[in-house]
């Protein structure tokens, strides 16, 4: 099983690696990072383990044994004490539960370490697997919001953290 680290300076390779192997994919379900993010990759990596330290953000790659980036899972804005929960895996690596079981992991993490009590997510009402990660870890339904610029449905979810 890979293992789920917390974003490091080093990881940048790697990271910018599985965003470019995966950006065709990943546009398929959530909008393109544009040209921008890989011509200014460094900064923005710089950029985000800066909010880290900051405390405002908590970033984690899934690492197989060998060094490769599988996927992400993160919590942004942190700060508001409901933190919005996000992850992508890789086309590769889809369809084999490392959403889910990462989403879990840091679900754990955010009681245990982070101390957090409640997370937020989104998906679009046409992303099926996205939507069961979420339902199948606990997260459930709280709304939906038309996004008329983008012509698609998001629906939204909740879930309190609790200890293990």
């Amino acid at each position: 099983m890979p293992e789920l680290q917390r974003l490091r300076a080093d990881h940048a390779p790697a990271l910018l690696a599985f965003e470019r192997e995966n950006r065709g994919y990943f546009a398929r379900s959530v909008p393109d990072r544009g040209d921008a993010y890989f011509a200014e990759f460094a900064a923005w990596h710089a950029a985000l383990l800066a909010e880290q330290a900051a405390g405002t953000c908590h970033f984690h790659l899934l690492v197989d044994g060998e060094g490769a980036v599988l996927g992400r899972v993160n919590l942004v804005d942190v700060a508001d004490g409901e933190p919005e929960l996000g992850y992508r895996v890789a086309e590769r690596a889809a369809g084999r539960g490392l959403a889910t079981d990462a989403v879990r992991r840091l679900c754990e993490l955010a009681e245990a370490d982070y101390g957090l009590t409640a997370m937020r997510a989104a998906t679009y009402a046409d992303n099926a697997r996205s939507r069961a990660v979420l339902e199948r870890t606990g997260f459930v339904v709280v709304g939906e919001v038309e996004l008329p610029l983008e012509g698609r449905t998001e629906v939204r979810y909740f879930r309190e953290v609790l200890p293990g």
